[in-house]
């Protein structure tokens, strides 16, 4: 893999190995924002992402507008996947966006969003999250996607547009890095996103070298996955995803997963990982000096 040519503009050597210890999903339920801010304070995650069309999105972006410091961005969102909690589209209620299933949320999973939903549609959509964000006082730092449901070419120009309009990063992997081929595991389509994607590079789109993600299939202490993981990142910046949630009634309502979320945060949590870090010599960073880096 080429050296990443941010690492000397953040004032890092090519061997350092930095990651943005991200939140995913903050704004869906209240113990996800309760987590995050923890989490951040405690200083074992440095950035997050809101979820503009999800219930708890205007108590989370006030939160983070009362602190501009914290490093925190866009959730872009066009699916719904849980059974009982759902949520829709901000800009349109028309079914012919194909953003809607038949409920008149976003569909549970990224394939049926990729097969109905009307690109132009998408990228109206991702506009108006952005704009929700901008509106409620918030300074994103970047923007991602929840469930990697943008990763098609239906609805990549869209999500770009926005990193473009913003001058902002949108989360994006360096096709070389492992994680690539279980985002797009069509190879005929991968190999065109592939190409997008070094011209993305080429024009200073900031990549990933590394995209990995503490379980949601472990309901129990994540510590030694956790030290696997850290181990195991590449030179490089590597986004490393958490679904981070306090214990709750309503988390419990919400996901068959809840215990694994409440188990990425308390392990998170811990003297255990901040050691873990500081051994592995892992530089962390947020999303905002990427930003600053693209924008110099």
């Amino acid at each position: 893999m080429s050296t990443n040519p941010l690492m000397k503009k953040l004032g890092l050597s090519d061997s350092d190995r930095a990651a943005i210890v991200h939140v995913d999903d903050v704004g869906m339920c209240l113990s996800s924002i309760e987590a995050f801010f923890e989490l951040y304070d405690f200083g074992t995650v440095s950035s997050g992402a809101l979820m503009a069309p999800c219930p708890w999105f205007p108590e989370a972006a006030a939160r983070c507008a009362a602190r501009p410091e914290v490093d925190v961005g866009i959730h872009a969102t066009l699916t719904s996947e849980w059974k009982g909690y759902r949520w829709g589209p901000v800009s349109t209620r028309d079914p012919a966006s194909g953003l809607m299933d038949a409920e008149g949320y976003f569909p549970r999973g990224c394939e049926e969003v990729q097969a109905k939903g009307k690109p132009e549609a998408a990228a109206r959509e991702l506009a108006a999250q952005a704009a929700m964000v901008y509106a409620a006082g918030v300074d994103p730092t970047h923007i991602d996607s929840h469930m990697a449901a943008v990763a098609h070419e239906k609805f990549m120009e869209g999500y770009i547009a926005q990193a473009v309009a913003h001058r902002i990063p949108a989360m994006l992997p360096n096709p070389d890095c492992r994680a690539f081929a279980s985002i797009v595991p069509d190879a005929e389509r991968r190999a065109r996103f592939a190409a997008y994607l070094r011209t993305l590079g080429a024009q200073g789109m900031p990549l990933m070298d590394g995209i990995v993600a503490m379980p949601l299939d472990e309901p129990k202490d994540q510590t030694e996955t956790v030290r696997r993981l850290f181990g195991s990142l590449p030179e490089g910046i590597t986004h490393f995803i958490l679904h981070a949630s306090a214990d709750s009634p309503e988390l419990r309502a919400i996901t068959p997963d809840w215990e694994s979320r409440v188990w990425n945060y308390r392990t998170m949590r811990s003297d255990a990982v901040k050691n873990i870090i500081e051994r592995e010599g892992i530089v962390l960073i947020g999303y905002r000096a990427l930003r600053d880096a693209m924008r110099g």
